[in-house]
Order: structure tokens, then C-alpha cells, then sequence
């Protein structure tokens, strides 16, 4: 049990470069999409505010309609 051990500790103890390499891929792969994420966002977020800003101007009546209720009318 101890040589099985032995060997299995001194083959995985180093990892090596391509393991290295292949993190390094990970990490730059996840900050291009972390940016691209980031200016889509921007991108929706400033289309609903400004889809926002003209549903608020085009649902507000200018004058209030004449009521049938007043008394002289």
C-alpha cells in the first residue's frame, strides 16, 4: 500500500504546464466575456431608460378631459 501511495503522490504532485496554460485560457476567456457582459448590459439598461422616459411622455394626457359632470355645462 505504501509504494501504491508513493506513486500516486509523485505523479499528481505536479500539475505541469499544460494545466497552467489551460487555467490562463479560462481566465482571459472569462474577462472577454465578463467585458462584453458588462457593455451589453450598459446597452440595455440605457434602451429601457430612455423607452421608459417616452412611455412616461407619451401616456400623460397634456389636458384633462372636459367632464360631462360639471353643472353649466
Amino acid at each position: 500500500m505504501t509504494l501504491l501511495a508513493a506513486a500516486s503522490a509523485s505523479s499528481s504532485a505536479e500539475p505541469g504546464t499544460l494545466a497552467f496554460l489551460v487555467v490562463f485560457g479560462m481566465a482571459v476567456v472569462l474577462t472577454v466575456l465578463f467585458r462584453s457582459m458588462s457593455k451589453h448590459l450598459r446597452k440595455v439598461n440605457s434602451s429601457a431608460r430612455a423607452e421608459d422616459a417616452a412611455g412616461a411622455q407619451a401616456s400623460a394626457p397634456a389636458q384633462p378631459p372636459p367632464s360631462a359632470d360639471k353643472p353649466g355645462a
